[in-house]
């Protein structure tokens, strides 16, 4: 006797206490037989039953399901992808249905209602969109709710790199978050997590949202700069991850935007998952607050024999090198620095000798300040 010889009898036993549609009757039996299309299998199981009653345990929801599908390519009409997936919430007494029919008949090892939903609804959308269903990395997450008739989706996030040159002093490199949600993201901000776009987060956070979509912009900067500084030459780099975006691809790769020009756009798999080592190159211009000579400024040389020591608040204590300095002296009390030096050494606390040391305060034993500071190159190693 063939394996389907032995289940007719027991679909035959179900259908005379329950009606079931095709496909619900199909899927009980359909891996026993190893077969794909549950509808087909149940079409053949029910050829000697008719009944004009709902499917006791999905009340005919299979023969809805375009519904849920137009709803999936009209959430779908705004986002360019490749590869989706799809999750779906039941009603709870559709399942305690089908655990009813399972149990009292000692079916085993069979797809819950919830399983052949979401598989139908892959195979419908695929077939109508020719995208392909990815189960582990998909583009696109859809979450249709059969239950209160709603579709929600949600992107795969894009992360890009890029440099930016910033010729204005008074713009800052980050952007204050939105005050209602902290930067969480909600109606009052678009939920994109700020509400302004005055800085160099904000100008380029705008800018991807125009082109891209999304939600939130997180950026991973290659060092900071203070807000009176430039960024020149070939510009500070830094990685940005968009959520949930509309489009995967950025034609362009460069930008000139209100304040700072965006150069070597590109898509990349993610953000550093630890700090990227780099070395700047910076002009100071600092003030002493005693007259200063040449001969003085020459003990600025030795900063490239030793390490510098940084000392955090929270006890952290990192060396960072003096690769190469020079310096002008501009006048009796003001001369400009010329350095190279490894990423994270805070210019300013370097200067002043701020729980840094050595500074350049004690090297010359006088007190100076850092007035302001410009960066001419960013290279990561």
């Amino acid at each position: 006797m063939t394996t389907y010889q032995k289940i007719v009898p027991i679909a035959n036993k179900i259908l005379k206490k329950y009606d079931l549609c095709e496909h619900c009757l199909g899927r009980l039996f359909s891996k026993q037989l190893h077969l794909s299309s549950n509808k087909l299998l149940g079409k053949k199981l029910k050829r000697n039953s008719k009944s004009n009653q709902r499917c006791y345990i999905c009340k005919n929801l299979f023969y809805n399901l375009n519904y849920f599908l137009k709803m999936m390519h009209d959430s779908a009409s705004l986002y360019s992808f490749s590869s989706f997936s799809v999750g779906a919430i039941i009603k709870p007494s559709i399942v305690d249905r089908d655990d009813i029919i399972r149990s009292k008949f000692k079916l085993k090892g069979i797809d819950g209602i919830k399983t052949d939903i979401t598989q139908e609804l892959v195979k419908l959308f695929s077939k109508k969109t020719k995208k392909s269903f990815d189960y582990l990395d998909p583009e696109i997450v859809f979450t249709v709710n059969l239950k209160e008739e709603t579709c929600a989706i949600r992107s795969k996030s894009l992360t890009l790199s890029g440099r930016y040159v910033k010729s204005l002093r008074g713009f800052p490199q980050k952007q204050k978050s939105c005050s209602n949600c902290s930067g969480k993201g909600c109606r009052i901000c678009d939920f994109h997590g700020i509400s302004e776009f005055d800085s160099v987060e904000g100008e380029i956070s705008e800018f991807l949202f125009k082109k891209l979509g999304g939600t939130t912009a997180k950026f991973t900067w290659i060092g900071g700069e203070d807000k009176s500084s430039l960024i020149l030459g070939t510009g500070r780099p830094f990685f940005v991850k968009i959520r949930n975006p509309h489009k995967r691809h950025l034609k362009i790769s460069s930008a000139n935007l209100k304040h700072v020009k965006v150069s070597n756009f590109k898509i990349v798999r993610e953000s550093p998952k630890t700090p990227l080592k780099f070395n700047s190159l910076v002009e100071a211009k600092i003030s002493a607050s005693s007259k200063i000579d040449s001969k003085l400024l020459q003990k600025l040389k030795t900063l490239t024999e030793n390490p510098v020591i940084v000392y955090e608040k929270s006890g952290k204590r990192t060396e960072k090198k003096i690769f190469s300095i020079k310096y002008k002296k501009q006048n009796d009390h003001l001369f400009t620095l010329f350095f190279k030096f490894e990423g994270g050494l805070p210019v300013k606390r370097f200067v002043a000798g701020d729980d840094v040391s050595p500074g350049i305060s004690q090297i010359l034993d006088i007190s100076c300040k850092c007035l302001e500071f410009d960066f001419y190159d960013v290279e990561v190693k």
